[in-house]
């Protein structure tokens, strides 16, 4: 049997990544009185950390809804974060320039740098 590359993060990494997280996601987020139309949230999923915004869906605004952007896949075995990027076909994709990072603030780092159009497009 292998071992899975991909492991659920644990509970002292999670305070760590939360607290990045927080910190990213705070300083990036829109001026606050637009925030009711336009926000920034994250998601811890298994291994995963998800970015996305937060806005009314177009057809109805009473529904608010969660577009995800960017995702961050821990790999245990390897130590490291593997970056992806939200087609429009839906599916995440490797990010090309930089695939991987050590440290999850270099994950964000990239995201809201944003410099090849990938993530916000």
């Amino acid at each position: 049997m292998q071992p899975n590359l991909f492991m659920a993060i644990d509970v002292m990494q999670s305070i760590d990544i939360i607290e990045v997280m927080e910190n990213a996601v705070e300083n990036n987020r829109p001026p606050e009185d637009i925030r009711d139309e336009l926000d920034l949230g994250y998601k811890i999923e298994d291994q995963s950390i998800i970015l996305f915004d937060i806005r009314p869906r177009f057809d109805n605004p009473s529904i608010i809804m969660e577009y995800p952007f960017a995702k961050a896949t821990f790999v245990k075995a390897k130590n490291e974060w593997k970056i992806f990027w939200l087609r429009a076909s839906g599916k995440w994709d490797s990010y090309g320039p930089q695939p991987t990072v050590k440290k999850l603030k270099e994950f964000t780092e990239i995201v809201f740098e944003d410099k090849h159009f990938c993530f916000k497009g």
